[in-house]
């Protein structure tokens, strides 16, 4: 949460000239109701279905670059399907950068809380060593303005394509 996915996927995707697709993004233009909505009316659970449904399709698609949400690496359905998909690329955020980053917004439903360092210091506890399991590539976020991280992530690409 608060790493850039989507900021840096949709960089990314101009860059490699493909699609971009964000899966919450998706969830909410299918179901035309925001994802805090969809979790005060069905709950985690009932967002986390919809999620792999929107996952597991468009980890089959070819030539898109797709950001997640930051909890879909919860389920092992998902890590699998992404990993089938193509390359997996970790933002990796520290929690300071990540309350930084995530302090104004409100549409974060995990964040409703007094404390939220500490559930993002708990969630971190629980996805990075997922994230780590299934990423081909890990890069590091904190300070760093995104064209210099999809630049990295360029060069990373092309070191692990064939020639």
């Amino acid at each position: 949460m608060g790493a850039g996915k989507s900021t840096i996927g949709r960089m990314l995707a101009k860059e490699l000239r493909l699609p971009f697709k964000d899966s919450d993004k998706e969830i909410e233009e299918r179901t035309g109701a925001n994802i805090p909505w969809i979790f005060d009316v069905e709950g985690e659970a009932g967002f986390r279905e919809r999620e792999h449904c929107v996952i597991t399709e468009l980890a089959a698609s070819d030539g898109v670059v797709v950001a997640t949400g930051g909890g879909a690496v919860l389920r092992e359905d998902n890590r699998a399907a992404l990993s089938r998909g193509g390359s997996v690329i970790y933002l990796h955020a520290t929690v300071d950068q990540q309350v930084h980053r995530t302090s104004r917004d409100r549409n974060r439903p995990l964040l409703r809380s007094p404390n939220p360092r500490q559930i993002l210091t708990d969630l971190m506890a629980i996805r990075d060593p997922l994230y780590r399991q299934i990423a081909d590539i890990i890069i590091e976020t904190d300070e760093r303005p995104p064209r210099q991280v999809v630049q990295e992530i360029m060069d990373r690409l092309r070191a692990l394509s064939p020639r």
